[in-house]
């Protein structure tokens, strides 16, 4: 059996590089570009063969045995390579990995998976006992998703082709949690997973190609694959993918976040529709990291909230950036709609005078240092930033690990109202920390909803974290990804990007 798939017939022309920088253009942006376009060396895609993605962060890789995925492109790698039991699709939905359907019972609180024939990339066949033995060290491994995985209880072979994950407490939810790359299977680094790919040319840009499905094709049958499926994979600096994308040497950009979003302004001749903004859902603001001097106070933390100008802070880097001023996007599995902040009522002005009568009363200067990532983006916040907090008589640098403020950026894993609170107190005060641990506790779902409303509530008289906006999250799209689709989770994975090969 012969299985080809249909590639682009167009061809994207090299782009000449040339740079039409406005002289209000930042020097950041200036010299990333230059030297992204001195570095790159580029060359135009073909009109046919392997689909190029440059993923913004470091070249993939494995994780060692238990430590965290390092960033995006070494997520996208497990993805492609190492599926768990479920994944997400194009659209950000749940589909089948290597469960091939799933029922659950006690209103969340026992989740059974039926196995479908899979087989490791050493040809071996996926048994049941793999996967319990591998999804019992991935649940207990130092990852991000660990603090919300505490309900799991237990995970048993049922049959060898059925496996059951008892909680201890229902989570309805938890779906969406088991498809995160830092859940999928693989027996070691050189071993790998079961797919949906397969890495055929390993090394920092590794090539891909779709893993041999039994469930689609009889395994005695010989199956040839068209260069049109085959996926390569880079990672890079945003500058260095930008340039690489408009030169043509890039069907994809993926991983674009506020921080490198300037860069596009100046970027040469992307083509018109190329930019595309996924609408994430998550967190976009300042943690207050050091509850001492004048941060000691909830008041000064809340009226250091109330000055910031959201608007002019976020439209500095993209106009249009929508502000938030409460944690919870929306009520999600809370009894209550989100929290909204005393001063949400009242004018800029009145806010802010408010809040210069605070600092003008403080003993001491008010200094402060906030921690940002690099680029321009960052540079834009900060300056934003440092001109809110001026105009209330505090000074703003940027800092380390020793920082007042430290900002959190983070698309929300799963659709849970327990995800965003807990990851807002970085940290927050023991009445609102005790909140949030009881609404872990809760046995059942009504009282969980009334403890996530009940921690809300306290996080929001703690003021323990300052919220700016949603995560802003965007990618670079040639017309050979097809199948790429926004979603709230910005997860695009490798097998579902053109939709004649998925």
């Amino acid at each position: 059996m012969v299985v080809r798939g249909r590639g682009e017939t167009g061809r994207r022309s090299r782009l000449k590089i040339g740079f039409p920088w406005s002289a209000g253009s930042s020097p950041a942006v200036r010299t990333s570009l230059l030297i992204a376009a001195l570095l790159g060396g580029c060359d135009a895609l073909p009109a046919s063969g392997p689909l190029v993605v440059s993923a913004i962060g470091e070249a993939p890789a494995f994780p060692a045995r238990r430590a965290p995925l390092a960033d995006l492109p070494s997520r996208l790698l497990v993805d492609a390579t190492a599926q768990g039991l479920v994944r997400f699709d194009a659209a950000g939905q749940i589909e089948p990995g290597l469960a091939e359907r799933w029922i659950v019972l006690d209103g969340g609180a026992s989740y059974i998976f039926r196995l479908r024939e899979a087989y490791w990339a050493s040809g071996t066949r996926v048994t049941a006992d793999d996967v319990v033995r591998l999804l019992r060290r991935r649940v207990a491994a130092a990852n991000p998703l660990f603090p919300f995985l505490s309900a799991v209880d237990e995970i048993v072979v049922m049959t060898p082709q059925v496996i059951e994950i008892r909680l201890s407490k229902p989570r309805p939810d938890l779906l969406k949690l088991f498809a995160q790359p830092e859940l999928g299977l693989w027996r070691s680094a050189r071993s790998r997973g079961s797919g949906p790919l397969r890495i055929v040319a390993p090394g920092p840009s590794p090539l891909f190609r779709p893993a041999f499905d039994p469930g689609i094709a009889d395994p005695e049958d010989q199956r040839e694959v068209d260069r049109d499926e085959e996926v390569r994979l880079v990672g890079e600096r945003a500058a260095r993918a930008i340039a690489r994308f408009s030169t043509g040497g890039a069907d994809l950009v993926s991983g674009g976040t506020f921080a490198d979003w300037p860069l596009l302004a100046a970027a040469p001749d992307l083509p018109r529709g190329a930019p595309r903004l996924d609408p994430a859902v998550g967190l976009f603001g300042l943690a207050i990291a050091r509850r001492d001097g004048f941060l000691a106070d909830p008041s000064n933390r809340a009226a250091l909230s109330a000055a910031i100008d959201r608007s002019a802070v976020l439209g500095a880097v993209m106009p249009g950036w929508e502000a938030a001023d409460r944690i919870l996007p929306e009520a999600l599995d809370s009894a209550a709609p989100p929290q909204v902040p005393e001063w949400s009522l009242l004018t800029l002005d009145q806010r802010r005078t408010a809040a210069r009568a605070r600092v003008a009363a403080w003993p001491d200067p008010v200094r402060l240092r906030v921690a940002l990532p690099s680029g321009p983006g960052a540079t834009l916040l900060f300056a934003q930033l440092a001109a809110s907090m001026a105009s209330i008589g505090i000074v703003l640098e940027r800092g380390g690990a020793d920082a007042d403020l430290i900002l959190i950026d983070r698309v929300a894993p799963y659709d849970s109202g327990r995800w965003y609170i807990a990851t807002a107190c970085a940290p927050c005060g023991d009445v609102a920390t005790e909140a949030i641990v009881a609404a872990r506790e809760a046995p059942t779902l009504p009282l969980r909803a009334e403890r996530i409303a009940a921690a809300d509530a306290a996080l929001n008289a703690d003021a323990a974290f300052i919220p700016l906006a949603r995560p802003l999250r965007w990618s670079l799209v040639s017309p050979r990804a097809t199948a790429w689709r926004a979603n709230p989770r910005a997860w695009h994975p490798l097998n579902h990007l053109r939709a004649d090969t998925n």
